[in-house]
């Protein structure tokens, strides 16, 4: 596994093609703290051993074993030991598709999805995460599916609702929104802060306070997640990881390392392994 640098910690992150759009994570961190970022689908963690925090807009969730950890999609977060020994954990990352295709199959909840706990005292739930990872690693497709759906629906019925409708916009909203969309396209040369706000008609504040409220971050934060998104993306597709960080605005490889490592949980070279991914014709090295 990943991570053989730090004795204490290894991570495995990796998909399972019997189960398409489903992002697997087995991992033991110690030191490792991963700064505030958010996930495109949900985040479902289990804690087998130690305490982990996690960094919600809410306030810190403190996990222990038997308990799950819900993240909605777009919800910035972070998480942290919780304790000096770590914490060692499962997690599923379901794509939003999937979730909502199950809540539409077998309840009465239709459109977007929404969990309204981050955390709930539910050792069964907590054991099914982990005997979703222990079948996908033996390939037992057949278990994996079916215990996925049985975690899904379970916490659905528990913790679901629809996401609420949302009220019109603000001005300073709308700038938030117009500078993610900027800085999107813009993501290999983005402007300054100044130079943004500028081109938005507003102030570098005012725009820093709106996105941060409107994101959960600031612009530079979430264009680091945003990087590393896109950088992920890239790998999958068999792009060498030099390559990758030329293309997302890092200035190296070693950049892309260090701020694919913090959020991502693994090195890219590791990431691109564990998911079969090859590159040129060769398996990723």
């Amino acid at each position: 596994m990943a991570g053989a640098d730090r004795a204490t910690e290894w991570a495995r992150h990796w998909t399972y093609a019997e189960l398409p759009d489903l992002d697997l994570l087995r991992a033991r961190y110690v030191r490792h703290t991963f700064p505030r970022h958010s996930h495109e689908g949900y985040v479902f963690g289990a804690v087998t051993g130690g305490v982990e925090d996690v960094g919600l807009p809410g306030g810190t969730v403190h996990a222990i074993p038997g308990t799950v950890v819900m993240i909605n999609p777009e919800v910035p977060h972070t998480a942290r030991p919780g304790q000096p020994g770590g914490w060692t954990y499962d997690t599923l990352y379901p794509s939003a598709q999937v979730v909502n295709d199950i809540a539409a199959e077998v309840t009465p909840l239709r459109g977007t999805v929404w969990f309204g706990e981050t955390r709930t005292t539910d050792p069964y739930a907590a054991r099914l995460i982990t005997q979703v990872h222990r079948a996908a690693e033996e390939g037992n497709a057949l278990a994996a599916d079916s215990l996925l759906r049985v975690l899904v629906v379970r916490l659905l019925d528990r913790h679901g609702s629809v996401l609420p409708r949302t009220t019109p916009r603000a001005g300073s909203a709308r700038d938030a929104e117009r500078a993610r969309i900027a800085l999107e396209g813009r993501m290999a040369a983005p402007p300054t802060l100044e130079a943004l706000a500028a081109e938005l008609g507003t102030s570098p504040f005012a725009l820093l306070r709106a996105f941060k409220k409107e994101y959960g971050m600031p612009p530079h934060a979430w264009l680091t997640d945003a990087r590393v998104r896109r950088a992920r993306r890239l790998l999958d597709a068999g792009t060498a990881p030099a390559e990758a960080a030329a293309a997302v605005g890092f200035t190296d490889q070693p950049h892309l390392n260090r701020h694919f490592t913090r959020i991502v949980g693994v090195p890219p070279g590791a990431y691109q392994r564990e998911r079969g991914v090859y590159r040129r014709g060769r398996p990723a090295s």
